[in-house]
């Protein structure tokens, strides 16, 4: 009942989105943005801006916690005597060293076919690296080990905290756009209609909605297109700290893996080192440039 767990941390999530930022809008007396004078932009901005903002970085802090609850992460102990898992762990801390990290990123392994590992945390001092069962069955060690220097590299490079801000200002943007259009629209058929009535309130309410969603569209491909730089950069990261043909090998493993199901929530906080999509219009959407990209650049790139 793996997935009906996942449902419900994610209900719960939204849930408590949607209480902190309507708090926070009535702490700060923020009423309606649309009033028969016009639009109050400045009112219209702190709101969108609250919305959007809170509810990504709400995201971002529960992230950790998150992946250990919807996905069974199990963190390894420091103080294990596991061979396997003391391995792992001193691989993380090695390569967190060399990626100049003040403390020590929390190492977990969850239980899932897929091949794959992330990296997610609030901040670099909060920070958890997971990887997958299927992925360590897959891997030699070297792979593994460009693998987690891919991972650390997320983390020193701040990408989780990075991703949620520009997650939140994109909202912010489509909600703020959105509203000023279906305010045009509603003053425009104010000023055709004799009774001035406009688009009422549900009219004006479905036609913020849909516009929201059509907007989305090009601000989910603005992010998508910062992920894939990001992701370039975490490789050339990783090979610098597991070495060059060891992230390469991961790579080249990774390209053996087809029809990978991806088990982890598409959040801005997590940094999975998974597939890209395919096909021409997918890949606008696609937070990983193409396996074949990420090793053509790595093996032209001087380290």
């Amino acid at each position: 009942m793996a997935w009906l767990r996942r449902i419900g941390f994610f209900l719960l999530l939204n849930i408590t989105v949607v209480m902190m930022v309507s708090l926070i809008v009535s702490l700060l007396g923020l009423g309606p943005t649309a009033t028969a004078a016009g639009l109050n932009y400045g009112s219209l901005i702190a709101f969108c801006l609250i919305w959007g903002m809170v509810g990504s970085f709400i995201s971002l802090l529960l992230s950790k916690q998150m992946a250990k609850w919807t996905l069974g992460v199990r963190v390894i102990e420091p103080n294990t005597t596991d061979s396997y898992e003391r391995t792992l762990l001193d691989t993380v801390y090695r390569l967190a060293h060399g990626a100049g990290l003040q403390r020590m990123p929390e190492v977990g392994v969850y239980d899932s076919p897929e091949v794959n590992a992330f990296a997610t945390g609030a901040t670099k001092n909060r920070s958890l690296v997971a990887v997958s069962s299927g992925l360590l069955r897959s891997m030699d060690r070297a792979s593994v080990e460009g693998v987690l220097g891919h991972e650390v590299t997320h983390i020193a490079n701040g990408d989780m905290v990075t991703m949620a801000l520009l997650q939140g200002v994109v909202n912010a943007f489509v909600m703020a756009l959105a509203r000023i259009i279906a305010f045009a629209i509603d003053n425009a058929m104010r000023s055709n209609d004799r009774d001035g009535r406009g688009l009422g309130y549900f009219a004006y309410a479905a036609i913020v909605w849909g516009l929201e969603l059509i907007l989305f569209i090009p601000g989910s491909m603005v992010i998508a297109a910062f992920s894939r730089f990001r992701e370039f950069r975490a490789d050339a990261g990783g090979a610098r700290l597991a070495g060059r043909q060891n992230m390469i090998g991961a790579l080249r493993n990774l390209q053996r893996v087809q029809g990978l199901n991806d088990d982890i929530p598409a959040q801005p906080a997590y940094a999975s080192f998974k597939i890209a999509r395919t096909g021409r219009v997918a890949s606008l959407f696609s937070s990983h440039p193409p396996l074949d990209v990420r090793i053509a650049r790595l093996e032209a790139t001087a380290l």
